[in-house]
């Protein structure tokens, strides 16, 4: 049987278990057996090279001394625990000693304890755990490279079973867009460029980054280049069981000690805690969309970008916190970033702002299916570099959009017809040089740029006069409410009641006339907002794409939205105009 049946034989061993429940949680059990199989198997390597190597692990612990099949007298290969006392063994004694290690003592200690500090042994029968561990001892010899190199292979495929596994999908990319989104950020080994993904999952784009590394060595490279890759891979994952496969894959991948795999919240450490040794050259992520944190999470972070949604507050902290100057990231969002309003409007600001989005990757719906089949898109920017003088600047000028169409044949992608990396050739093709900021570039039925600059100072200059006018209506209320304080401030220590009266009355008709002026300049403010914050709407339609006719209800109602937007849009053009016509009535009333 090939390494592949072997692993799907174990789990339909676990299905006959009454304590292993769904796909996620065999998952999980193969994996902390896996871990600690490979591990064991990686410190026979090490104790080969180094003949001081001490374990982190209690010699009882070690996989060899509990659970390998040993030798008897008669050369028939045996369990070392019987099946009534395994799972007593595990429970009480294995996983107890292995979440209390001490994560100070060094860091392989660190990393064996954050693996097992939420993981569970759900197995209940000691004769179907010990099949199990008999079927991991005759499949996996990880000393022998075709074992080695299926492995990989295997532990993706187990990973890509995960997209049926309820919410546990959402820790799976597909390796296509984990090896397409890392090989167009271009991480530089001969640079020691760090890459980060700040919401790791199962590895996927970790592991695509010391691949790539990896191919970037050759005959000259020292063996200082091969030590680096380990240092200079990072990540961090909240979640146990995604915390435990990206350990693994790591494992597999040959970083011997993977302790810059942090299981811990992203979000649990403050806004300002983070330094300017936490920014990374390169960043590359699949932020969790849909998902909300709780109220105690984020609440130090800047009023203007607080929010409980994940993928905003990962975009937040990317922007302002991860990424060093000139830093590249690319990033997996759904179709509701490009063009939600409110916070996410504001956060696109902040990104057209602070860093050159320079591309804009828009892929068709069931790349990630079955987790999800809202549409997804690969964003590409630049940190750009700070500019004090004053006055604001956007970093962004050209946004390139690029869609992806299905292979020929295809309606959609799926489990058994998943999007490949072959796929992305046009677009290694079309993508040109950031250094002279894509000129080769050039439109096509795919491909289509929107002049940022020129759009923006559009609508800015079209919606300066209704500011200015908001500014001038404040100005003119702060007059009045200055002026209905100064007389406040007259009373004190008056007692004449004919003098109180009148003063009243005074500050009262200063608060009346000021009153319908705040109302003026908030609808002169609104009347320029609603020119100046559509900008911010990245979902742009391919202008060059030829028109269908469909009779896809979804498509449908999607022209239906956008046609109604249309209209709304219209509407309030109208308003504003109104509205700054109006205002500028009652000022000169005023005046």
């Amino acid at each position: 049987m090939n390494l592949s049946g072997t692993i799907k034989s174990i789990q339909d061993m676990m299905r006959k278990d009454d304590g292993v429940d769904g796909d996620a949680q065999r998952l999980g059990q193969l994996t902390w057996m896996l871990f600690l199989k490979v591990f064991d198997q990686r410190e026979e390597e090490w104790e080969d090279d180094n003949p001081k190597y001490q374990s982190p692990l209690p010699q009882a612990l070690r996989w060899r001394h509990w659970a390998a099949y040993i030798a008897g007298a008669d050369g028939k290969k045996a369990p070392q625990k019987s099946p009534s006392e395994i799972i007593g063994f595990v429970n009480n004694e294995l996983f107890p000693a292995l979440k209390e290690l001490d994560a100070n003592r060094s860091p392989q200690h660190k990393v064996i304890r954050s693996v097992f500090e939420d993981a569970n042994n759900y197995m209940k029968s000691g004769t179907q755990l010990l099949a199990v561990i008999e079927k991991l001892e005759e499949a996996i010899n990880f000393h022998d490279f075709k074992t080695r190199a299926s492995l990989g292979d295997v532990y993706e495929q187990m990973l890509n079973d995960l997209r049926g596994a309820g919410n546990a999908g959402e820790f799976y990319t597909p390796r296509a867009i984990t090896q397409f989104m890392v090989d167009r950020i271009n991480p530089r080994l001969d640079r020691r460029e760090t890459v980060l993904d700040p919401a790791c999952g199962t590895g996927g784009f970790l592991t695509a980054a010391i691949d790539y590394f990896r191919n970037q060595l050759d005959t000259k490279s020292s063996p200082e280049d091969k030590r680096a890759i380990e240092a200079l891979i990072r990540g961090i994952e909240k979640k146990q069981l995604p915390h435990l496969l990206c350990t693994t894959n790591m494992l597999l991948h040959e970083i011997d000690v993977p302790s810059q795999i942090e299981h811990r919240n992203t979000f649990g450490i403050g806004w300002n805690e983070w330094s300017a040794n936490d920014k990374v050259d390169c960043l590359i992520t699949n932020p969790p969309f849909g998902g909300y944190e709780d109220d105690t999470v984020g609440g130090d972070y800047p009023a203007d970008l607080r929010t409980r949604e994940t993928a905003d507050m990962f975009m937040a902290l990317i922007i302002k916190k991860l990424l060093k100057e000139n830093g590249r990231a690319a990033v997996v969002l759904p179709d509701g970033f490009l063009f939600g309003d409110g916070i996410k409007g504001t956060l696109k600001k902040l990104l057209l702002r602070d860093c050159k989005l320079h591309t804009i990757i828009r892929l068709p719906k069931g790349v990630f299916a079955p987790y999800t089949t809202i549409k997804t898109n690969l964003l590409f920017f630049t940190k750009g570099s700070v500019i004090d003088d004053g006055s604001e600047h956007f970093h962004t000028e050209t946004i390139w959009f690029y869609e992806h169409p299905y292979p020929t044949g295809y309606k959609s992608y799926s489990k058994t017809k998943p999007i490949r990396f072959e796929e992305f050739k046009p677009e290694q093709d079309w993508w040109g040089d950031d250094s002279n900021d894509f000129a080769d570039r050039v439109e096509n039925e795919f491909a289509w740029k929107l002049d940022f600059k020129t759009k923006r100072e559009q609508a800015e200059a079209a919606a300066a006069p209704h500011w200015q006018r908001a500014e001038e209506l404040n100005n003119a209320a702060a007059k009045l409410e200055g002026e209905a304080s100064e007389l406040r401030k007259s009373l004190v220590g008056t007692s004449d009641a004919a003098y109180r009266e009148k003063i009243e009355t005074q500050i009262a008709d200063l608060r009346t006339q000021a009153e319908p002026l705040r109302l003026q300049a908030r609808d002169a403010q609104a009347a320029g907002d609603r020119i100046y914050w559509p900008i911010f709407n990245l979902d742009i339609k391919n202008p060059n794409a030829p028109e269908e006719e469909t009779h896809d209800p979804d498509l449908l109602l999607e022209k239906y939205k956008k046609l109604i937007g249309e209209i709304e849009e219209t509407e309030n053009l109208l308003k504003s105009e109104l509205a700054a016509a109006l205002a500028h009535h009652f000022m000169a009333e005023v005046a």
